[in-house]
């Protein structure tokens, strides 16, 4: 099978593609032909050893599938080859087949595309349990979510709405922004820009209860300058590049609470134990993103499709913040309508 594989820590664009052997699944582990595979800009990280886990060299990067059950082990009940699915895994996506731990596999409604699917069981797993678990956002609250027409931003702004809050939306563009209304958000502030926190304080006046922040650095800096007293700020990653320092005096004076959230926790990257721990929270998770998606409360798009052959230009789209939703591969499986 033809894999993107990854022999030592490098940028993802110097990565080749191999032909590697067909993986058979082990206890527990379900294969999948993979029909889409989504790229973001952690797995960029990873291939370059940047990322807090490091998988074992050599490896094929991608976390996030969409396709259908080929293989199951004997233990597994509770999927069977045919069934259309999802999944988050560690490691393997960016190849025809990949092999996973069945606990983080979802069957996905019949309606769902493929091609959207892959982002549900991270990006909008990432944002669902961010704001419902971490952040506890109630109906009426207010969200301000930095980076909003990015694969986990747009996610968020639509979680926030089916959760009953008002949502704030930044992004660089207007055409982005716009993407952001589209899918539910209630007011719009371009961010960089010089009167960014003026416009965020004109539609927030006492400040967001909540932020939402994939971004980092100066995206940080005035989410503190714009959170409510007493409110949340839930760091999601640092896709800008720099990772902030939090003045503690700030927090003090404002009774602001920041709160770290790593879903990898919860997924369990690489840990078994860990994925079947939390399962109990995961799996109603995933079925309640999959009825607001049957119900339209939520639409996930993928904004580019590129063949595997052109992973490099995939990643490059995602890294030149060109793409608004999810940047997706798409296999030889599809690409030959078999």
């Amino acid at each position: 099978m033809m894999a993107v594989r990854c022999h030592q820590w490098m940028p993802y664009r110097d990565l080749e593609i191999e032909d590697i052997p067909v993986p058979t699944p082990g206890p527990g582990q379900v294969r999948i032909a993979v029909h889409y595979a989504g790229v973001s800009f952690a797995t960029s990280l990873v291939t370059e050893g940047r990322y807090q886990r490091k998988p074992p060299l050599p490896f094929s990067p991608g976390t996030e599938i969409a396709g259908v059950v080929d293989m199951v082990a004997p233990d597994i009940t509770h999927l069977a080859p045919g069934d259309r699915v999802c999944a988050a895994i560690d490691w393997g996506g960016h190849a025809e087949l990949a092999v996973t731990d069945a606990t983080t596999v979802y069957r996905i409604p019949d309606e769902l595309p493929f091609d959207v699917a892959p982002q549900l069981p991270l990006s909008y797993g990432t944002a669902y349990a961010a704001l419902a678990w971490r952040a506890r956002v109630q109906p009426g609250e207010t969200v301000l979510i930095h980076g909003s027409a990015g694969a986990v931003g747009l996610a968020a702004v639509e979680l926030a709405k089916a959760l009953g809050a008002t949502v704030v939306a930044t992004a660089s563009t207007e055409e982005k922004l716009a993407l952001a209304r589209e899918h539910g958000a209630d007011r719009l502030v371009v961010f960089p820009s010089a009167s960014a926190l003026d416009d965020i304080r004109s539609s927030l006046p006492k400040g967001a209860d909540v932020v939402f922040d994939p971004i980092g650095g100066d995206a940080f800096d005035l989410s503190l300058r714009s959170v409510a007293n007493s409110g949340r700020i839930l760091l999601i990653g640092f896709a800008g590049g720099r990772i902030q320092q939090i003045p503690a005096n700030i927090l003090l004076v404002k009774d602001v609470s920041v709160l770290g959230f790593n879903f990898g926790n919860y997924i369990g990257w690489g840990r078994t134990d860990e994925r079947k721990r939390h399962e109990p929270e995961l799996r109603p998770a995933m079925e309640q993103i999959f009825t607001w998606c049957s119900q339209g409360k939520l639409k996930p798009i993928s904004s580019h499709r590129f063949p595997l052959r052109e992973y490099r230009a995939a990643m490059e789209t995602v890294l030149s913040r060109r793409s608004m939703g999810k940047v997706v591969l798409e296999m030889p499986i599809v690409r030959d309508g078999k």
